[in-house]
């Protein structure tokens, strides 16, 4: 799989099924070439790379499935902030 085929898909945590967005990055091990996590920067972010926001960095042994059209991964929920 290609990095750009992985930017298509939808990230959804199956904790609480909520949809967290799009790959925007990797980081990965320069030694061994291993992916280490997936970058996903919160939804509703358009300009993202203009400024700070919040992101989910998670943990590559937290993916559980990538399928065609989404990521599924197993992560805590985010306490939401009123």
């Amino acid at each position: 799989m290609r990095f750009c085929e992985l930017k298509e898909k939808e990230v959804i945590n199956c904790k609480d099924c909520q949809r967290l967005g799009f790959v925007a990055d990797i980081e990965f091990d320069p030694c061994s070439g291993r992916i280490e996590a997936i970058i996903v920067p919160e939804q509703g972010k358009i300009f993202w790379c203009f400024g700070s926001c919040e992101e989910y960095r998670i943990d590559f042994c937290n993916v559980v499935k990538i399928g065609p059209d989404i990521i599924l991964v197993d992560i805590p929920p985010r306490i939401c902030k009123s």
